[in-house]
């Protein structure tokens, strides 16, 4: 199999917290496709060229490691890249 990259953009960020103590335990960040809501041929950019190999998707992750909470912000954009894993 060919690696893949996509490019996400983050949508929302939900803390969970601790009810007793108010600390973030987890924290799951939902991930979108990157597009905008129409291109046209002319248009050339980054984002519309992954729109048009990958115009849909959608990935959530649950993050428990402490060192990575608050690091996530919605409409910030990130690389994915998928190759096999042994």
């Amino acid at each position: 199999m060919t690696t893949m990259r996509a490019k996400l953009q983050v949508g929302s960020v939900m803390p969970y917290r601790n009810p007793e103590t108010g600390e973030t335990v987890t924290e799951t960040v939902n991930f979108f496709a990157v597009s905008k809501s129409s291109y046209s041929d002319s248009e050339f950019d980054e984002d519309n060229t992954f729109a048009k190999m990958s115009p849909s998707a959608h990935l959530q992750i649950c993050i428990a490691n402490p060192a990575l909470h608050g690091q996530f912000e919605p409409g910030q954009k990130f690389y994915v890249d998928f190759s096999p894993a042994a």
